[in-house]
């Protein structure tokens, strides 16, 4: 509790003044008699005794109005964090071949997508052991692709929902793709001598034969449309301020699909200053893949894992970022580590000092809750008039 203005605390000499003009008033006589000793014998009575009251209620405004012009306050530091994040846009590939059952997950084998989910999910909330830390401050955004490209989350600070989409994201050419198609196909011959929904059917199925492949390029493309729309943001006064713009591709295979060529994305990307950093996803060699056989069975068929390198490595040199390769989920989390600690967001402290006037805010003794000081200061002044003008009214 400090005093903003202690100097006005010198009034309080008002205080000895009014006690001093109250019992200097009584050696003066209002009425005179030749002798007052009958009444002396009556002694004073309640109301006469009660009559201290006045100059007590004007010590008490007093004292809370010079306390009040002193401005008793208490103070509480609080400390503001001003960040400057990143955008940071997630490209994964979710084509079939990331259902390979290459990585483990809490001691049980797991698919890539899997791996990468749980990974993420960490990079972006923060580990269990506090590494990493989190992105709080940074905008996220989420696109998946396989055959085509497709922006399942803008960049935002909503996090959960960036999470929580990547969480439900399925695989294209996976097995629940292969169990559709088998399934147009016993569709197809059902509708034998019907050339119209035979054609819907066919339709369908080159629609989902079109899903499968690995679109990197396109992939890329789209991250950096998204990003480079902050320069519009910025420009029309939106809160969309950022200390730089990075892409992190996932993918375990090459580009076999989509329209832009992965270099061009690359080049692209640079052109508008966005860091890419590639992540290749896949042990070295051959992996299992769930399969479908003839029968309708899940089967584990060896797969050869073809990561196109060369082309990730140039993508990332290109755009000054950096090309890795994660053969396990360790290797996988120590690289979301990396990135965590070469793309820092830039943070500002600023501390202050926020007070409370006692004098015009009410307050809280032992719970329970009392005026402020002026308002009590007015409640007693409005006290000690209604006193002197009715039960403690004198005359003269």
């Amino acid at each position: 509790m400090t005093l903003h203005s202690p100097i006005y605390l010198a009034l309080l000499v008002l205080i000895p003044l009014i006690w001093w003009r109250w019992y200097a008033r009584g050696r003066h006589a209002a009425i005179r008699f030749s002798s007052v000793a009958a009444l002396r014998r009556q002694g004073d009575s309640l109301r006469v005794r009660a009559r201290v009251l006045i100059p007590l209620l004007r010590s008490l405004v007093v004292l809370l109005l010079v306390v009040g012009l002193a401005r008793p306050r208490k103070g509480n530091e609080e400390t503001r964090i001003f960040s400057e994040g990143i955008a940071i846009q997630a490209v994964v590939d979710v084509s079939g071949s990331m259902e390979s059952l290459d990585f483990n997950l809490d001691g049980q084998r797991a698919s890539r997508l899997d791996v990468v989910k749980k990974v993420f999910r960490e990079f972006v909330a923060g580990g269990e052991d506090g590494r990493p830390a989190g992105r709080p401050d940074d905008l996220i955004g989420l696109i998946t692709f396989a055959g085509f490209a497709d922006s399942k989350v803008p960049l935002t600070l909503d996090h959960p929902m960036v999470l929580e989409s990547l969480k439900e994201a399925q695989t294209a050419g996976g097995i629940e793709t292969q169990r559709r198609i088998a399934k147009l196909r016993e569709d197809y011959a059902r509708a034998q001598g019907d050339a119209n929904r035979q054609r819907e059917i066919e339709a369908e199925f080159n629609l989902v034969q079109e899903e499968g492949g690995t679109a990197i390029g396109d992939g890329l493309g789209l991250a950096v449309k998204e990003l480079s729309e902050l320069d519009r943001r910025q420009a029309a006064g939106k809160p969309a301020a950022v200390k730089s713009r990075v892409v992190i591709l996932i993918t375990d295979g090459q580009n076999n699909a989509g329209i832009l060529d992965p270099d061009q994305a690359g080049k692209l990307a640079a052109s508008y200053g966005i860091k890419v950093y590639t992540i290749g996803v896949g042990v070295r060699g051959t992996a299992p893949l769930p399969q479908l056989d003839a029968f309708g069975r899940v089967q584990l068929i060896p797969t050869r894992v073809d990561i196109d390198e060369d082309t990730m490595k140039s993508i990332a040199s290109a755009t000054g970022g950096k090309y890795f390769r994660a053969t396990d989920t360790d290797s996988l989390r120590k690289i979301y580590e990396e990135i965590d600690q070469l793309e820092k967001t830039k943070t500002e402290e600023k501390r202050y000092m926020q007070y409370k006037e006692r004098a015009t805010e009410p307050v809280r003794l032992g719970g329970w809750p009392l005026p402020s000081l002026l308002m009590a200061a007015g409640g007693l002044l409005a006290i000690e008039m209604m006193l002197v003008n009715t039960w403690l009214r004198k005359i003269p």
